[in-house]
């Protein structure tokens, strides 16, 4: 009797076990040029682990999987970890969303979990770590500002150079922070090809690469900050030991560095002799005003051009108007631009083209244009002033022609020089007859669905209510989805060798689990294969298979080539096919 006792008890204690899964961090706070690390913890061996996306993280380190089981005073524990090492890419609030694992059918799910990443920390260093005082001294990232007190809308330039030594090699890089010019109006000059030249850096001779040259023009007084560049770098570094030809031995690592914000003091434009209506042009400019003709027949239009040209904001300020006479009628203009940007700032030609067309006979004279501009070689404001231009309308009527045409008698005529009609004084309607809706065939369709929906609604539940009873029949339902699901992931993963034996062992683990009706803890090589030949299974095919199962773990860590990958891929295919067959 006491021995049910205590089996009674131990059974109560093992259904009152929960399942427990959980993600925990090393920190929630670091720096942009930390790592850290993350562990999912599972107090069970659940099944198909489904990894956070990392969102805003690169993985520099894992999985790694360590599990670890003990017994004492009578009572087991088992604990299962997945372990992985991350880089933050960018400054802000992340969030670690959900890892997923699944047992007895069920899915567990951790909770997202929130870290705050700062700005670059310093880390001490390790004098006797040649690989960081080769990434450190070795490498840096600089902003080459041409002029740092401009005037506003004057052109500087930055470009980004990285210089690094000759005994490091450069990988690949990425951008973390990209620089952010507020307050500029910015145009980047595109770089073909990075090319690694010579130069002179802290008294040594360096390598360097320029990596981004951007033209800025400050748009406001004051200080101004330039946001840094930043960049993620894998490097070759040397390390003291040597290989059995005397070769020295590189090891690959990792450096963030940055080219730190820039201050420019931008000065304003002096008030004092600001000529009137000045818009803002800055630079070198030569001021035009051009008509296509001067002298028009009734009905003929003129084009004037106006135009700037030279170099300096051309984009940023806007070329006066002209002024005519209420008898010349002038349409809006079509702006055109024919700028190119170079390290030296903006230059090309602006013109502004304008439609005017003649209403009356007569001469008229277009007005005398000025343009001002601040000329940055002498520090001073230039006024240029077109000359005056002279319209003659040789024919067409007179404004007392005009006076005659605008009585009310004469508002419906339309004689021979008159562009327009005059808009209609009286409007035609048709009337419009809709068809009721009560008693048309919409109405009495609409009236008769909801009794034709209800049975389809009570069959439809019905047959719900089957196929959620049948468990066994979900249970072979999940496993055989999971199994195609695995075995397509493997295919996508075929180039990375690691991801795709992963993702082939799982689709094999889960097909099992369909056609046998087993669970993870039932998947011994002798079960498997006594299971199978119980069920008709040719043992050849038995023997592929469980081979097969057991080259997925070893093929994960030993070197493989994609033939023998695509290899692996089409006999997982053809075995899962003929046990699909065989198995009754």
């Amino acid at each position: 009797m006491k021995r049910y006792l205590i089996l009674l008890l131990l059974s109560f204690q093992g259904l009152m076990a929960q399942v427990q899964f959980e993600a925990r961090v090393s920190k929630t706070t670091l720096g942009l040029n930390e790592r850290l690390r993350i562990d999912f913890i599972m107090n069970v061996d659940g099944d198909n682990f489904v990894q956070p996306t990392f969102e805003g993280f690169r993985i520099v380190a894992g999985p790694s999987q360590q599990v670890s089981q003990s017994w004492v005073n009578g009572r087991s524990s088992f604990e299962k970890v997945y372990s992985y090492f991350l880089l933050p890419n960018q400054k802000g609030s992340l969030v670690i969303r959900q890892a997923a694992i699944e047992y007895n059918g069920q899915v567990y799910k951790t909770s997202p979990i929130k870290i705050n990443v700062t700005a670059a920390v310093a880390q001490e260093r390790d004098p006797n770590d040649p690989q960081q005082i080769s990434a450190d001294d070795n490498l840096y990232l600089v902003a080459d500002i041409s002029k740092t007190n401009p005037y506003i809308n004057e052109p500087i330039t930055v470009v980004y150079k990285l210089y690094f030594s000759y005994n490091i090699g450069i990988t690949n890089w990425r951008e973390l922070d990209k620089p952010k010019y507020n307050d500029f109006w910015s145009q980047n000059i595109d770089i073909k090809q990075l090319v690694a030249e010579e130069g002179m850096f802290k008294g040594e001779k360096y390598r360097y690469v320029v990596l981004r040259k951007t033209v800025l023009y400050p748009q406001k007084s004051g200080k101004l900050v330039i946001e840094p560049l930043a960049l993620d770098i894998d490097v070759q570094l040397p390390t003291n030991r040597r290989n059995m030809f005397g070769q020295v031995i590189v090891t690959d690592g990792n450096k963030r560095v940055s080219a730190g914000a820039k201050t420019i003091n931008v000065k304003a434009l002096p008030e004092s002799s600001k000529p009137e209506g000045f818009s803002g042009a800055v630079g070198r400019f030569d001021f035009k005003v051009t008509p296509s003709k001067t002298t028009l027949k009734n009905g003929e239009s003129l084009e004037l051009v106006v135009s700037a040209a030279g170099s300096g904001n051309m984009k940023l300020f806007t070329l006066p108007k002209p002024v005519v006479p209420n008898a010349l009628e002038m349409y809006d203009p079509v702006h055109d631009e024919k700028v190119s940007t170079t390290l030296s700032g903006m230059s090309g030609k602006i013109s502004d083209t304008y439609t005017i067309i003649p209403q009356y006979k007569g001469n008229y004279a277009i007005k005398p244009m000025q343009f001002s501009y601040f000329d940055l070689n002498t520090g001073s404001y230039k006024t240029v002033t077109s000359p005056e231009i002279m319209v003659n309308v040789l024919d067409g009527p007179t404004p007392s022609d005009a006076n005659v045409a605008s009585s009310p008698t004469a508002k419906n005529k339309i004689s021979a020089t008159e562009q327009f009609k005059y808009i209609k004084l009286k409007s035609n309607f048709t009337s419009v007859v809709n068809d009721d809706f009560y008693g048309s065939n919409l109405f009495y369709a609409l009236l008769l669905l909801p009794f034709l929906i209800v049975p389809i609604i009570v069959l439809a539940k019905k047959k719900k209510e089957a196929i959620d009873g049948d468990i066994t029949g979900n249970r072979i339902k999940m496993n055989n989805k999971l199994a195609k699901k695995y075995l397509s992931e493997a295919k996508k993963q075929i180039n990375n060798k690691e991801p795709f034996y992963i993702a082939l062992e799982k689709a094999m683990h889960n097909f099992l689990k369909a056609k046998l009706h087993i669970e993870t803890s039932e998947m011994s090589k002798d079960n498997i294969t006594e299971l199978l030949l119980s069920r008709k299974a040719n043992p050849e095919s038995v023997k592929n298979f469980i081979s097969l199962t057991e080259n997925c773990e070893f093929a994960r860590y030993a070197p493989a080539s994609s033939a023998s990958i695509q290899q692996d891929f089409d006999k997982a295919v053809l075995i899962i096919s003929e046990l699909e067959k065989q198995i009754v």
